[in-house]
């Protein structure tokens, strides 16, 4: 029973080993394999090391000719400084604006909200479709581009623009590639001066609303004081109304002093009448400079004259107007007086608002700086020529040892394979459909043979069909 016991763990315990040892068995047993089927590739590719010559030749040639017929880009850039931080008042109301309305701006306001908004708004302007209407009819791009649509010279005007910002310094770079290296720093300085002038034109600042305000207000307060000018310049030269105030306290003083002469000269006539008679030279004298004195009063005082009128007529015998119309002149001169000061002095207050509303307006617009102008470029920027040359060496030699390869495994199958065997099928279903084929019934392949029989008898081999045919 011991030894019975002891049989089954002899016996299990070689079966605990081959588990344990399997892996590392088979991993040895398949890296020799896989390094015999890697010789034998790297040997079929060195046996037809002439046919890859030939290849990488070609592929080099074909780099080359590629390379020199493509046709010469020259790029030219700009770079821009990021806009100050006082005009970000007025694109953060743009932008907080754009976000209430719910149009699918979100992510665009918040970024306006931002310290990068200022840049993304340049983008987006340098982007839009006026910007590019206006560099397209300025430098005459559809002729250049050949375009018959301003669609298609817009396309391609945007396919030629690289337009990038960087994120942690702001500065703003447009690269423009085209075939004429000063057409392409025109194009550049272009988008530089579209950039100014657009957002000048669309700033919405509050400054920009204020000054435009304040230019109409002030257009109308200008009309409204030339006026009140006028009629006062008029009335006042009508009237012979210099100063109401100071012609109203001479016109009194002089009439006291008339009355104390006139009272003079009666008292001196009295006296003269004791002693002389009516003909006596110096009593008709003293008479007659009383009667003048008298008339000079009444003339002063107005006697006679209608107040029921400002306007002086122009046989009034005065230059002045009389004590009794100063009163009336009175009102209607501090009426006109009062206007024309009111539009003076709210003129001088919206001239001054104007200014500092185009100051400040100055202040909120977003300002262009530019960073680096473009220059003509001295160097072309494309075609890579080394590199499209390795490159078309590099993809016809890959691709001649992938066709060596693919040869040499199609030669390896066996005849009976399933898979060799659909694959011929198919060649074969599709040679039978080809040009060179006979019809076979399709009026299509049939229509295709005809018209390859002819390219074949125009191009002198009659037999070229069948040869061909016979190959495949």
């Amino acid at each position: 029973m011991a030894q019975f016991g002891t049989k089954p763990q002899t016996e299990m315990a070689p079966a605990a080993d081959f588990g344990r040892v399997s892996a590392p068995q088979v991993s040895r047993v398949s890296i020799p394999g896989m390094r015999e089927r890697a010789v034998s590739r790297l040997r079929l590719l060195w046996c037809e090391r002439k046919f890859l010559s030939r290849a990488a030749v070609a592929g080099l040639l074909l780099g080359t000719l590629l390379a020199f017929l493509l046709p010469k880009r020259f790029e030219s850039t700009a770079e821009l400084m990021p806009p100050d931080g006082q005009s970000n008042s007025g694109m953060a109301l743009l932008a907080g604006l754009a976000s209430r309305t719910g149009n699918g701006l979100g992510p665009f306001a918040s970024d306006l909200l931002g310290m990068k908004s200022s840049g993304a708004l340049f983008i987006r302007v340098l982007r839009s479709r006026t910007v590019e209407d206006r560099l397209i009819e300025r430098f005459q791009l559809m002729k250049v581009y050949g375009a018959r649509l301003d669609e298609g010279a817009r396309r391609t005007l945007a396919e030629n623009t690289s337009i990038s910002e960087d994120r942690k310094s702001g500065v703003i770079t447009i690269a423009v590639m085209d075939g004429d290296p000063s057409r392409a720093a025109a194009l550049a300085q272009g988008y530089v001066e579209e950039l100014d002038r657009v957002v000048a034109q669309l700033s919405t600042s509050s400054a920009r609303r204020e000054r435009e305000f304040l230019e109409d207000r002030l257009k109308a307060v200008q009309a409204d004081l030339e006026a009140a000018e006028k009629e006062f310049s008029q009335f006042a030269s009508k009237n012979t109304a210099i100063d109401i105030k100071e012609q109203g306290k001479a016109m009194v003083e002089a009439a006291a002093n008339l009355e104390g002469q006139l009272i003079a000269a009666k008292s001196e006539l009295e006296g003269l009448k004791k002693i002389y008679t009516e003909n006596n030279i110096r009593v008709r004298v003293t008479r007659a400079r009383i009667a003048e004195l008298q008339s000079q009063m009444e003339q002063s005082e107005g006697k006679g004259e209608s107040t029921s009128s400002t306007d002086r007529s122009d046989s009034s015998v005065s230059l002045y107007p009389s004590i009794r119309k100063l009163p009336l002149l009175g009102v209607a001169y501090a009426d006109l007086y009062r206007r024309t000061k009111v539009e003076e002095a709210l003129y001088e207050a919206l001239t001054q608002q104007y200014e500092l509303a185009k100051v400040q307006e100055v202040k909120e617009t977003p300002t262009v700086k530019v960073l680096d102008p473009p220059k003509i470029p001295k160097q072309k920027s494309f075609p890579p020529r080394l590199e499209i040359m390795f490159l078309c060496t590099f993809l016809v030699f890959a691709g001649a040892a992938v066709v060596t390869l693919a040869k040499a495994h199609w030669d390896g199958l066996d005849a009976q394979d399933s898979g060799k065997v659909l694959a011929q099928e198919v060649l074969q279903s599709a040679n039978a459909h080809m040009p060179w084929a006979t019809p076979n019934g399709s009026r299509l392949q049939a229509m295709t043979h005809r018209i390859w029989i002819r390219r074949v008898r125009r191009n002198g081999s009659s037999n070229g069909a069948e040869d061909l045919q016979d190959r495949l």
